[in-house]
C-alpha cells in the first residue's frame, strides 16, 4: 500500500534582505512571515535541545534587523535559510509553514480548531 500525503508547495518565495519572507502557495494563498519571528522558530539542534525540546536560542540575541541572505529549497518539502546573524542550519518544512501562516484568515481557522490548507 502506498500513502500519498499532500505537501503544500510554494510557487514563489521572496524575502532576501527584507523584513518579511513572503511565500505564495499553489492555491494562490500568500503567507508573509516576519523574518525575526521565522528566525526564532528555528527547530535545529543549535536552537532547540534535541532530547528535551527546550529552547537553546535566547530571543534577546536575535536582532530585529535579522534578514535572510539566502533561501534554498530542500528537496520538495522545505527551505533552508542563511540568516544575517550567521545561522544557517535550520530547515523550515512547507507543511509547518503553511499550517502556521500568520495571516488573519489562517489565525481564525486555527482558533476555530481547523488547519489552514
Amino acid at each position: 500500500m502506498v500513502y500519498v500525503f499532500e505537501m503544500p508547495m510554494p510557487v514563489e518565495i521572496v524575502g532576501l534582505l527584507r523584513s518579511t519572507i513572503t511565500i505564495t502557495w499553489e492555491d494562490e494563498h500568500v503567507s508573509a512571515y516576519p523574518t525575526r519571528e521565522l528566525r526564532l522558530r528555528c527547530r535545529c539542534a543549535a536552537c532547540i535541545e534535541e532530547m528535551t525540546g527546550q529552547p537553546l536560542l535566547d530571543p534577546k540575541t536575535v536582532q530585529e534587523t535579522v534578514r535572510a541572505r539566502a533561501i534554498r529549497v530542500v528537496g520538495q518539502y522545505a527551505i533552508n535559510i542563511d540568516w544575517s546573524d550567521g545561522h544557517n542550519t535550520g530547515i523550515y518544512n512547507f507543511r509547518d509553514l503553511r499550517a502556521n501562516c500568520p495571516c488573519e484568515a489562517c489565525a481564525k481557522l486555527r482558533a476555530a480548531g481547523q488547519t489552514p490548507e
